[in-house]
């Protein structure tokens, strides 16, 4: 599974707006709305790396009212709820 971390600044009073639309894109798994350098967070989880650039490059540039973004592409995840995940596969 590959990971990217999208920081974004939008548009002044659209964050809900925007956080909303980008929460409806397939692969996006959660969307946040931060304090700070940047106004929102979204988490992107594909299975190969041009779905990953398919949804920065193609769906995240069709929502209206994105000033600038910086996308950060995950190498590892340390997460004790993603290792647990990892090895409870096929228990259920």
């Amino acid at each position: 599974m590959l990971n990217a971390i999208v920081l974004m600044n939008v548009e002044r009073g659209k964050v809900n707006n925007i956080a909303q639309e980008l929460a409806g894109i397939e692969g996006v798994s959660e969307v946040y709305s931060v304090a700070g350098k940047y106004d929102l967070v979204a988490i992107l989880r594909a299975n190969k790396s041009e779905r990953l650039a398919e949804m920065v490059t193609d769906s995240m540039l069709k929502v209206q009212g994105i000033l600038t973004s910086e996308t950060l592409i995950s190498f590892r995840v340390y997460s004790r709820h993603d290792l647990e995940s990892i090895f409870s596969i096929g228990q259920e």
